[in-house]
């Protein structure tokens, strides 16, 4: 697969697994500033409110940031990294995380995210594409190639959790930049 289509698919995928059903609130492409020179887009956000049936529930709702990477060169490319929920994930192939992997353990992506992408959470975690039916452990040692035309057959494992940490920005303005995208 293309990159392009690597990172269509792990977008599709993202949606069919994690944004489908009643109470799920999502936008993609989400632009943050988008008039000022700090301007950012996050490509999934996903607003989860404690309940939908007091003031209280939906004060204490959560984000998830989603950034979806095709590979290496695209997790480097500069185009993104823009954590800004409690929760935050990169959306990838078993592959990039592997090779990305050393970058984690060295310290070398997180140099990279507080250079580029200052104002993003050091609170994140990693999905992966695995085939709905295989175990992560087994396909981190022998992943299974994507193709594009089995979408039904794959889930997004996280392969690393993502601690809920602090949200910088406020909730009506990430609601509203979620709503201004137009899904």
């Amino acid at each position: 697969m293309t990159r392009s289509e690597t990172t269509k698919f792990l977008g599709q995928l993202l949606i069919s697994t994690r944004f489908n059903g009643a109470g799920k609130h999502w936008a993609s492409e989400v632009s943050i500033d988008p008039w000022g020179r700090d301007a950012k887009r996050v490509d999934y956000m996903q607003f989860s409110p404690a309940n939908q049936c007091s003031i209280s529930g939906i004060e204490k709702g959560i984000f998830t940031c989603y950034e979806v990477k095709s590979c290496k060169e695209d997790v480097y490319s500069g185009n993104g990294l823009n954590f800004l929920g409690e929760k935050n994930y990169i959306v990838t192939t078993m592959e990039c995380y592997k090779d990305i992997l050393p970058d984690f353990r060295s310290g070398k992506l997180a140099k990279h995210m507080r250079d580029q992408f200052p104002e993003s959470s050091n609170y994140f975690g990693v999905m992966v594409a695995i085939p709905y039916w295989a175990e992560i452990t087994d396909e981190f040692e022998n992943p299974t190639p994507i193709d594009g035309n089995a979408e039904r057959s794959w889930k997004l494992a996280a392969i690393l959790s993502c601690r809920q940490g602090p949200r910088k920005r406020s909730m009506s303005e990430l609601l509203f930049c979620m709503l201004r995208s137009g899904h």
